[in-house]
């Protein structure tokens, strides 16, 4: 990222908004969501980037990401929940409460019983 660069997090949800509207296929949107959250760890661990906003909408999207896995059929589950478990592992050196955060969605949609 360069110092003139911002990070726009409304950019990126309109991006998945508008795949949404317009193909909406179910594995799409799961993996875009779970793209979103895979590349926003990335930012913070490369910039110690901190900004409470930015991990709000970084929880939210995880948050739909592992609500939109359950709506697949549990075969195509599996990769997805891994993705996901590894991002709750990513999130225990961030502090802020984040992996606390990703641990209860984890455990309120009971994924590794899925």
């Amino acid at each position: 990222m360069v110092r003139s660069q911002s990070v726009s997090i409304s950019k990126a949800k309109k991006a998945i908004a508008d795949y949404q509207r317009a193909i909406g296929e179910p594995a799409g949107l799961v993996e875009l969501s779970i793209f979103y959250c895979e590349e926003a760890f990335s930012l913070v661990e490369s910039y110690a980037f901190e900004d409470e906003r930015y991990f709000v909408a970084l929880i939210r999207m995880y948050d739909q990401a592992v609500k939109r896995v359950l709506d697949l059929p549990v075969a195509e589950r599996h990769g997805y929940a891994k993705r996901l478990g590894n991002l709750r592992s990513r999130a225990r050196p961030i502090g802020s409460g984040i992996d606390d955060e990703l641990t209860s969605i984890w455990h309120e949609a009971a994924l590794d019983e899925h």
